[in-house]
């Protein structure tokens, strides 16, 4: 029987046990609170829709977490109506051009002289007619054609009524609001009469202390916030960066602050990372919250975050020494899913989803294609499935790299090699520089050159080691491979082999399967081999003389297949790649539609993968709201595809662990693949592209061909030395080289009844 005593211990152990528990659970985040950071939609969710629109705030409400903010930028009509629009100037905004043409005004506005259209200028009743129109130009301006309408603060409110997040107020401009006889301070306090107003920011500090006892920071929080550095405060003449050393001051009338991203993590000027600065822990000493501002997932971010916005937001709220207590951005279901599904999941979190992670050319998102680099990168990354594309040198000496053509993937051109170019119209278009024409001695001397397949767009990747790393033969990449234990598998893709035996007398079958068996490849193990080709011929040969896995490319858009091409594939492979144009169509930017091609290939009992999973904002559909992470979603949890082929491993990776997967039921709308043609939908009938015509199906007669010709008896002859002149033959003269959810289809298809 327990004494008293022993009892009184016991239960102090116990509540003191809890406390600790309850302590930690407190402080997974790092905010001054411990809560979860705030989202905060900038204008509802503006990358997608026109920034205040009915279907941006719509939207923002139904993807974010359940204690987001609306933010609003209030304007002043010259009847003293509260307007959320995203700039004082109207002009690039709205259609207010075409309603009150030739009507331009000039102000000051902080003492500069601005010309354009502004709100002081017209009643509310005027404005009924403008249109709110996509301010940004790198954004589809097809929904424009909506017509949406101007929309008050208390109409704000309304639209997402019964979910109901948080308004946050951001007074701008008071300074030039009083100029005009219109005071943002009576306002505010009348609009916080009706309604709740979880947060009121303005970059003037006289604003903030005029009304700072006014409000209850329980109820609503006064955030201050700070411009660029140089730019000076209306209300005070004080430097922005002058306020960073005192925030002692800010504290007496604002609960927090509001800074751009680089005030904590700030970049040089070749966009890399700096050391984070002290100014959120020197905040939160002084009692105030930071909000971080200017996200957005269509805008170049730092290199180190390879092109990833999830991998920034969690940069801001999980990086184990601080987090910030809210973020501002422009797609608030990127940091919702950051908060809710990726952060604190650690390095060894239990794996959720089994879809195979294929590298293309390795981590070549991050370092030049199939060096030692990009392929270690993709290891430590998480891949599953490690690639190596077997081209053959003069002397025969298999090795990877991205293309037959040098070109391609080093800096050949800018070498005594150039001299070899030359035209090979079976395998390309144009002229190139093929690996058969030089010695392997001479292609490992080349240097690399990173990958840049969005480079029209001035998107190009991590610099500094764009010629970084080397060459690896056939038999090195196997040697790196056999040992990683994390490997599930190795995929040798082939091509170009009929050209190389018939017209080069050098068979890259043998030579592969040679290199397998050297390495032990062909003995059972725990990596499975996969050899992949667009070519049916080259998969026979190897059907007749391996075990190893085939997986058939098809190198073009397909929407379907028939019967008999998919039972064909079926008797040479177990696999199958398409590129992601076949499952998910896109007209002008947007997906239409999602075919069958992904469930008519499953049904002959052939895996499906899908290629290229890109980092860049570009390479999606708009529907995935420029996020990595929601393609790789989309496609997996919507399409049911069996792998994921990507240069950037390490946000499929990712994608695979986090804690939002299999939740059946309670998954949360960030974390729902998108209903294909949701956004295409909403588009008006005055604002829709050209319909495209349906991708044609796979017959058989594209998948059968004849078999591989017989290697032809070459004479062997010297390698060229640097210098020489190109092949006779089919060489040319020379030219010089010069260079978008299932329960969110609810809400977006709802903006169609407004």
């Amino acid at each position: 029987m327990c004494s008293p005593r022993a009892l009184s211990v016991s239960l102090s152990l116990f509540l003191l046990l809890a406390l600790v528990s309850a302590q930690t659970k407190r402080s997974v985040w790092n905010t001054l609170t411990g809560s979860p950071p705030l989202v905060i939609s900038h204008g509802g969710f503006s990358g997608i829709f026109p920034d205040s629109s009915d279907s941006a705030y719509i939207l923002a409400a139904a993807t974010s977490t359940p204690n987001a903010a609306l933010w609003c930028d209030v304007q002043l009509t010259k009847d003293a109506v509260g307007i959320c629009l995203p700039n004082l100037n109207l002009l690039n905004s709205t259609n207010i051009f075409g309603v009150f043409p030739n009507k331009t005004t000039s102000y000051l506005v902080n003492g500069e002289s601005t010309a354009g259209y502004f709100s002081v200028d017209y009643s509310f009743e005027d404005l009924s007619t403008v249109t709110v129109t996509q301010g940004v130009f790198s954004r589809s301006p097809l929904l424009d054609g909506n017509n949406f309408i101007i929309n008050t603060v208390d109409e704000v409110l309304k639209l997402v009524a019964p979910q109901t997040p948080g308004l946050w107020l951001n007074i701008q401009h008071d300074a030039f609001y009083s100029q005009h006889n219109l005071s943002m301070r009576s306002f505010v306090l009348a609009v916080s009469r009706r309604l709740h107003v979880s947060y009121i920011s303005s970059p003037e500090a006289g604003f903030l202390r005029s009304i700072t006892k006014r409000f209850n920071p329980k109820t609503t929080k006064l955030v201050f916030r700070f411009l660029n550095q140089e730019d000076t405060d209306p209300s005070t003449n004080q430097t922005y960066g002058s306020f960073l050393k005192n925030l002692t001051f800010i504290k007496t009338f604002a609960s927090g602050i509001l800074v751009p991203k680089g005030y904590i993590w700030p970049v040089d000027a070749s966009l890399y990372l700096q050391p984070h600065t002290s100014l959120v822990s020197d905040a939160h000493k002084a009692g105030l919250e930071v909000f971080a501002a200017d996200f957005s997932n269509d805008i170049v971010i730092s290199y180190n975050y390879s092109f990833d916005p999830l991998a920034e937001s969690l940069q801001f709220i999980d990086n184990g020494e601080f987090t910030v207590d809210g973020v501002l951005t422009d797609f608030p279901l990127t940091p919702s899913a950051a908060i809710d599904c990726f952060a604190h999941i650690g390095n060894n979190a239990t794996r959720r989803d089994k879809t195979l992670i294929i590298s293309k050319y390795g981590a070549s998102g991050d370092f030049p294609a199939c060096t030692n680099l990009a392929y270690n990168k993709a290891i430590q990354d998480g891949v599953d499935v490690l690639d190596c594309p077997v081209q053959l040198s003069k002397d025969g000496t298999p090795f990877c790299l991205k293309s037959i053509d040098l070109l391609e993937s080093t800096t050949v051109a800018q070498t005594s090699f150039s001299d070899l170019a030359m035209s090979v119209p079976e395998i390309k278009s144009g002229r190139g520089i093929f690996s058969f024409n030089l010695t392997w001695s001479d292609i490992k001397g080349l240097t690399p050159s990173i990958l840049a397949p969005f480079s029209k767009y001035t998107l190009f990747r991590n610099p500094k080691a764009k010629n970084a790393g080397t060459f690896l033969t056939l038999s090195d990449f196997l040697s790196l491979t056999k040992n990683q234990t994390s490997l599930s598998g190795v995929l040798i893709i082939v091509e170009n082999a009929a050209y190389l035996a018939e017209k080069q007398g050098l068979s890259v079958t043998d030579v592969v399967i040679k290199a397998l068996s050297n390495a032990g490849y062909d003995k059972p193990g725990s990596q499975k081999v996969y050899i992949q080709s667009t070519n049916s011929s080259v998969l026979l040969k190897f059907k007749e003389k391996t075990k190893y896995e085939l997986v058939y490319q098809i190198d073009e858009s397909v929407g379907d297949a028939t019967n008999a091409a998919a039972e064909d594939i079926k008797t040479f492979a177990s696999s199958v790649v398409i590129n992601k144009n076949s499952v998910y169509p896109q007209n002008a930017g947007y997906v239409t539609t999602k075919t069958n091609i992904v469930e008519k290939l499953q049904a002959s009992k052939l895996s499906v993968f899908v290629e290229t999973f890109s980092n860049e904002f570009v390479s999606q559909a708009f529907d995935f709201f420029s996020d990595s992470t929601v393609e790789i979603n989309s496609f997996i949890q919507g399409a049911g595809i069996n792998g994921v082929i990507t240069d950037f491993p390490k946000t499929a990776h990712r994608y695979s662990r986090n804690k939002c997967l299999n939740l059946g039921n309670s998954t949360p709308p960030y974390m729902q693949p998108v209903e294909a043609g949701s956004l295409f939908g909403v588009i008006s009938n005055t604002s829709l592209p050209p319909a495209m015509a349906p991708l044609p199906p796979l017959t058989k007669d594209e998948v059968v061909e004849p078999p591989l010709p017989p290697v032809a008896k070459i004479a062997p002859a010297a390698s060229p030395a640097a210098g020489t002149k190109s092949p006779p033959g089919n060489a040319q003269p020379k030219v010089s080289a010069c260079f978008f959810l299932s329960s969110l289809a609810v809400f977006v298809a709802s903006i169609l009844l407004l």
